[in-house]
């Protein structure tokens, strides 16, 4: 059985971006390990003869007709943005360092 170690989890939590406590990091080490366990134990089951099933419900396709349709209008649109630039809805950066573009 592999188990997650409170570094991982560390890593993990800086590529998400996401700051915790020191008792908080531990305590989602202890469940991360749990998930990983119980998945580590779904491996073990043979589904052998078992069918493939992409979906368990009967469902028909939901999709609309492809039908071409007057664009919105951008100027409309850009009344409920809070910030836009050039015709261009402006949102803030998601660099590694959070500076601008």
């Amino acid at each position: 059985m592999s188990q997650i170690t409170t570094e991982e989890v560390k890593h993990v939590a800086e590529l998400a971006k996401l700051e915790f406590a020191e008792q908080e990091i531990s305590g989602f080490t202890e469940t991360l390990g749990k998930i990983i366990e119980m998945v580590e134990m779904l491996e073990e089951v043979d589904t052998q003869n078992v069918p493939f099933t992409m979906n368990v419900a009967d469902n028909d396709s939901r999709m609309r007709q492809d039908v071409a349709a007057a664009p919105f209008d951008r100027e409309k649109l850009l009344e409920n943005v809070p910030t836009h630039e050039n015709g261009y809805i402006k949102v803030p950066a998601m660099l590694a360092d959070g500076g601008d573009a």
